[in-house]
């Protein structure tokens, strides 16, 4: 049995990764280990990609990174009771110490000691992945893995979308990358009333309309805060939902909170913002929200809930897949922002294996098909 595999590492603290032969995980006592079977490039991984100042801050080097999947057992270590090789499972990427106040007092997902999946840990580009038994998700056996690899990045829409009362409310989604595109269907099928998208792009704009957004605005057009005020007959919105993290989009996004309006954010700023507090939130009365990641495990239940009474249908948001040795190409499209969600295929051809190793150089691989 081979003791190694190919993973897409992050190899030096700067833009590009390297796809490489690095050594085959192996179980600890209370560890699963998963056969890939697809995963998914997130707005995250595109911060690593191009490494930028969170990821300089955040990221462990060398590693490989990735974190959305879904897979099949392969093996499980000597202490796992609850799962079994040949599972169809996907993972919670937040490994937390579940002994901090945090953590006892139902907020894991905030847990000061958290480990994350192909962030300060190894991650999922690879042929293998590894993980806690308590951070496995199962999944039904009949979902497709393309979709099942989804389910992380709709946990974070999920907790964005229903961190505050949206029924019959007017909900503001500003960045509709992969995330901002999954919250317009979770807003849709959980009440909302009308369900406002924008952006500066206008394939992701149409995106989300195919997604049930009843209005798109495009800020690169029209100013966001009078746009948004002019959908919601002048009041403002009642729930804005950051996904961009661009520090213009924050401000006009507050600004075109109406008052008592619920503000959850979402998106990464790479730089600081400024805001008028006394006049955009203070007076206002503004309740605003950080998001981070899934509430453990209550979001899990949530989005599973959506999707297998097939409340949301993720399948138009797929708009790519890749082999796994296509990274650049596929993260080139991600950072042009004409996608949707990319999915990486991990099966290979039978006896690519052998054909990968020959073609390695030095540890890179050099098939560019």
């Amino acid at each position: 049995m081979s003791t190694t595999m190919i993973g897409l590492v992050k190899e030096v603290r700067g833009p590009g990764a390297v796809l490489k032969e690095v050594p085959k995980p192996r179980c600890g006592p209370d560890e699963v280990l998963v056969k890939v079977k697809a995963t998914s490039i997130c707005g995250t991984d595109v911060h690593i990609y191009c490494w930028d100042a969170w990821a300089d801050r955040t990221v462990v080097t060398p590693n490989v990174f990735g974190h959305e999947f879904a897979g099949i057992v392969e093996s499980v270590g000597s202490e796992v009771v609850h799962v079994k090789p040949g599972d169809s499972v996907s993972g919670e990427g937040h490994m937390v110490c579940g002994i901090c106040k945090a953590c006892r007092t139902g907020n894991a997902h905030v847990c000061p000691n958290t480990r994350s999946f192909g962030i300060t840990a190894p991650g999922c580009f690879a042929d293998y992945a590894i993980l806690k038994e308590s951070n496995v998700i199962q999944n039904k056996k009949e979902m497709p893995y393309e979709l099942a690899c989804l389910q992380d990045p709709l946990g974070n829409a999920v907790q964005t979308v229903l961190s505050g009362d949206i029924v019959g409310k007017s909900v503001v989604i500003i960045g509709t990358g992969p995330i901002g595109l999954m919250a317009v269907a979770v807003a849709k099928a959980c009440g909302a009333g009308a369900v406002i998208a924008v952006d500066v792009n206008p394939y992701r704009l149409e995106l989300a309309r195919r997604m049930g957004a009843d209005s798109i605005i495009n800020s690169a057009q029209v100013p966001m805060a009078n746009a948004i005020k002019d959908c919601t007959g002048g009041e403002g919105a009642e729930v804005i939902l950051e996904m961009s993290g661009h520090p213009d989009a924050i401000r006009q996004g507050f600004e075109a909170a109406a008052p008592a309006a619920h503000v959850s954010l979402l998106g990464i700023p790479t730089r600081e913002v400024s805001l008028d507090l006394s006049s955009h939130i203070i007076f206002k009365g503004l309740r605003i929200e950080g998001i981070t990641g899934r509430r453990m495990y209550q979001t899990w239940y949530q989005l599973k809930g959506l999707l297998e009474q097939g409340r949301i249908d993720l399948t138009p948001l797929i708009t790519h897949r890749f082999p796994l040795h296509r990274y650049e190409e596929a993260f080139e499209l991600m950072t042009s922002g004409q996608c949707g969600k990319i999915v990486f295929t991990h099966d290979r051809e039978a006896g690519m294996e052998d054909r990968w190793k020959e073609e390695n150089h030095h540890g890179q691989l050099a098939i560019t098909i």
